[in-house]
C-alpha cells in the first residue's frame, strides 16, 4: 500500500507522539491568537467556545493524513478544503491566501520546535521531509505561492511572522478561554510551555515569561517517562476530562 507519509518517517514520529503534539498546539495556540485573520476562527464560534475540543479535531485531521494511505489522505485534504470553502461561502468572502500559508507554516515550525524540545534537533533531511509533507497538504488545498524548499520556507516564515501578527481583542478573548478551560495553574503552565517554544515575535506580543522556569524541569519529565510514570505525569498536568483523548493521540503502532 502506498502511504501519504512513508513508514519510519520523522513526520510519523512527531505526529504519533502525544507529548510532542501537545507542544505543537501549545505553541500554535499562542500564535493563532495573534494572527491578523483570527476573526475567521471566531466566525463559526467553535474555537472560542471550546479551544481544547478544537485542538483534538485538528489533530484527528492531521493524523488521518499522516497515517493513512495516499488515497485516503488526499481525500481528507480535499475534505478539509471543502469545509473551508463552505465557511467562506457562509461569510461571503474568502480566507486570505496568506492566512492559509500561516497555518501550514505554524504546523511545520512547531512540529520541529516541539520535537527538538523533547527529543533532539532534526537532521537537514528530516526538516526537508517535514516541510514537503505539509507543502503537499497545502498544494492539495490549492494554497498558492508555496515555497519550494525548506530554505525558501524559512525566509517566508520570517516574513509572515513580521507581517501577519498583531495583539487584538481576539487575542485577549482566546487567552481568557484558555484560562477558563485549563484553570489558573495549568494556564500558567501553558504560558511557560509557550515561552519555551514560540518565536520572539509571538512571545513579545503576548508578553510571555522571558526566562520560563519550566526549562529546568524538562529533564525531570523525560526521566519520569523513562521509568514508566508518563501516565501519572499526564494525569497531574492535563485536565481529567480530556485525558483519554490525549492518550489516544499516541499512534506508535502506525509509525
Amino acid at each position: 500500500m502506498a502511504y501519504f507519509v512513508k513508514r519510519g518517517s520523522i513526520v510519523r514520529q512527531i505526529w504519533g507522539d502525544s507529548d510532542v503534539i501537545l507542544l505543537v498546539f501549545a505553541g500554535s495556540a499562542a500564535e493563532f491568537a495573534l494572527n491578523k485573520a483570527v476573526d475567521w476562527l471566531f466566525f463559526t464560534g467553535k474555537l472560542p467556545a471550546d479551544p481544547i475540543a478544537r485542538l483534538f479535531s485538528t489533530v484527528r485531521y492531521a493524523q488521518e493524513i499522516v497515517f493513512q494511505s495516499d488515497e485516503k489522505a488526499r481525500k481528507t485534504v480535499a475534505r478539509m478544503g471543502a469545509i473551508h470553502e463552505g465557511v467562506e461561502q457562509k461569510r461571503g468572502y474568502s480566507i486570505p491566501d496568506w492566512a492559509y500559508r500561516d497555518v501550514l507554516y505554524m504546523l511545520i515550525d512547531y512540529s520541529e520546535r516541539a520535537y527538538e524540545t523533547l527529543h533532539r534537533p532534526l537532521t537537514n533531511a528530516e526538516r526537508e521531509e517535514l516541510f514537503h509533507t505539509f507543502r503537499e497538504v497545502g498544494a492539495g488545498m490549492h494554497v498558492p505561492d508555496l515555497p519550494a524548499t525548506y530554505a525558501e520556507w524559512q525566509i517566508d516564515r520570517q516574513k509572515h511572522l513580521n507581517q501577519d501578527l498583531a495583539h487584538s481583542d481576539y487575542t485577549d478573548k482566546l487567552f481568557q478561554r484558555y484560562r477558563e478551560q485549563l484553570g489558573s495553574w495549568r494556564y500558567d503552565l501553558l504560558r511557560q510551555v509557550q515561552a519555551m517554544l514560540v518565536p520572539k515575535q509571538v512571545s513579545r506580543l503576548v508578553d510571555l515569561p522571558q526566562k520560563p522556569l519550566l526549562t529546568y524541569s524538562l529533564g525531570l519529565y523525560g526521566l519520569l517517562n523513562a521509568v514508566g510514570l508518563r501516565s501519572v505525569v499526564q494525569r497531574i498536568l492535563l485536565p481529567t476530562a480530556y485525558l483519554e483523548q490525549i492518550r489516544a493521540l499516541d499512534n506508535v503502532n502506525n509509525r
